[in-house]
């Protein structure tokens, strides 16, 4: 596959889409709807709530200390090298998935050099099960990496060259 740096535009346009809402959303909850930190009710199955993240997905490793810079430099060597496959990958969804991964790790970086933790606020609760909340960029990350394993699974496999 050849280098192609045109074919980032799509999906770093979604990546920056991504961050910005991201980014907006986490300014609004934690600047004023959680000042102070409370649960909010919103439906029966959703609620608002203030919860920091010091380590990764589901709260693993989420012990304050100095794993902070570990995890952004990996999400950030993680994200150029989802950056350079973008740039070698033919299938727009996968460039798109792979901007939203992007989008959403940068997202979480920015959180841990400001807040030195992940803001997570959307928690979903239903038929007995509560998962643990997340955000905007964990969202978008499980997204892409769905249209990923997807987009791999039913993809029509490419005709080999001898």
């Amino acid at each position: 596959m050849s280098f192609r740096p045109r074919r980032l535009v799509p999906g770093l346009i979604l990546a920056l889409v991504i961050l910005v809402v991201d980014q907006l959303s986490k300014i609004y909850i934690v600047g004023s709807v959680m000042d102070p930190p409370r649960v909010i009710e919103v439906t029966g199955f959703f609620n608002l709530v203030m919860a920091w993240n010091y380590g990764v997905s589901f709260g693993l490793f989420n012990e304050p200390g100095t794993q902070r810079w570990m995890l952004i430099a990996l999400a950030l060597a993680v994200s150029a090298a989802l950056a350079v496959w973008m740039t070698r990958e033919p299938a727009r969804a996968t460039r798109l998935a792979l901007g939203a991964i992007i989008g959403g790790a940068i997202g979480n970086v920015i959180d841990r050099v400001r807040w030195g933790a992940v803001a997570d606020f959307l928690d979903f609760h239903a038929f007995g099960y509560h998962w643990p909340a997340f955000n905007v960029a964990d969202a978008a990350i499980v997204v892409g990496a769905a249209v990923l394993v997807l987009d791999n699974l039913f993809r029509p496999a490419a005709k080999e060259s001898d």
